[in-house]
């Protein structure tokens, strides 16, 4: 690959003159001489061949050779930029990547507003999420496929964090058969009926949510599982903050089951290795546990 023919210097001083309107302008904005920006232009359009302004009348503007260059050229300096914070990031330890393993009992909604907030001060990193079920958890924290987990499982040899327990809910959609009983429901009520059930995502997968009924059909996603139940194809206990909207509309409703209509589980925060954690892990660890808190706090008024 040959070497560039303009210095990121050049480009900057076009960029300048567009977005500040004039040479004098521009002149003040990078704190260079008006004759030295001249310069760099009249360079800049001897060495690529074209024109980048034009004057009509007593102003000079942009040709279209020079809007395609000017949009190009910004492109340019915003990622050079971005790389100097990134390799800065770098020299202070700040990881390029973080991955995390997140059992799909965790709100996604709430998970990527962390994110959201995380990008928010650290744009340039890349966040790998891996969205677990049971034992899938525990397994990417051995394998140190993830640097942090939450999940309801904690290995042993790891210490976690309670971030908060979870309810599920057993629920089905309005028109479902169990609904139009009419009485409180028993397990044997169930068993003629479909349950969903979600897959646990661990290698063994030696783990289930608790009762499962032989009349089933499992799948791989939540996605999926809500869908299917949306449609009236089923039951299924759902964390009840990851179908809110559902249950606010009444698209689910809770089934009233005698004994077992609810089930809890504490979700915990977990490093993969405390000690050898960067900053970036620790930063989103903490967001985490602050909009766990809020979302909490808010609940609770």
């Amino acid at each position: 690959m040959s070497s560039p023919r303009i210095s990121l210097d050049q480009w900057n001083v076009f960029v300048s003159v567009v977005e500040s309107g004039s040479y004098a302008k521009a002149a003040e904005r990078i704190h260079k001489s008006q004759s030295t920006l001249t310069y760099a232009i009249q360079k800049l359009e001897s060495l690529l061949g074209v024109k980048v302004f034009e004057i009509r009348g007593r102003k000079a503007v942009l040709t279209p050779t020079g809007q395609a260059l000017y949009r190009r050229g910004k492109t340019l300096l915003e990622e050079a930029a971005r790389l100097e914070h990134a390799a800065g990031e770098l020299a202070q330890g700040w990881e390029p990547e973080l991955r995390l393993a997140a059992d799909i009992v965790f709100p996604t909604w709430l998970l990527l507003e962390c994110f959201a907030k995380y990008a928010a001060e650290r744009p340039e990193t890349r966040i790998e999420l891996i969205e677990t079920v049971l034992g899938g958890t525990e397994e990417a924290l051995v394998e140190r496929k993830a640097d942090i987990a939450i999940g309801s499982i904690v290995p042993p040899g790891f210490a976690g964090d309670a971030l908060f327990q979870a309810r599920f809910v057993c629920l089905a959609a309005p028109e479902h058969p169990l609904h139009r009983l009419g009485r409180p429901l028993t397990l044997e009520d169930l068993r003629p009926h479909r349950h969903l059930v979600i897959r646990d995502s661990g290698a063994q997968r030696v783990r289930s949510g608790g009762w499962i009924n032989e009349l089933r059909w499992t799948v791989s996603h939540k996605a999926t599982s809500i869908r299917a139940a949306l449609m009236g194809l089923g039951y299924a206990w759902y964390p009840e903050e990851s179908v809110r909207e559902e249950i606010g509309r009444g698209a689910l409703k809770a089934l009233p089951l005698r004994e077992g209509a609810e089930r809890f589980a504490t979700l915990y925060l977990v490093y993969a290795d405390r000690d050898a954690a960067g900053p970036g892990t620790l930063r989103l660890a903490a967001i985490i546990r602050e909009e766990v808190k809020r979302t909490c706090r808010e609940k609770q008024a």
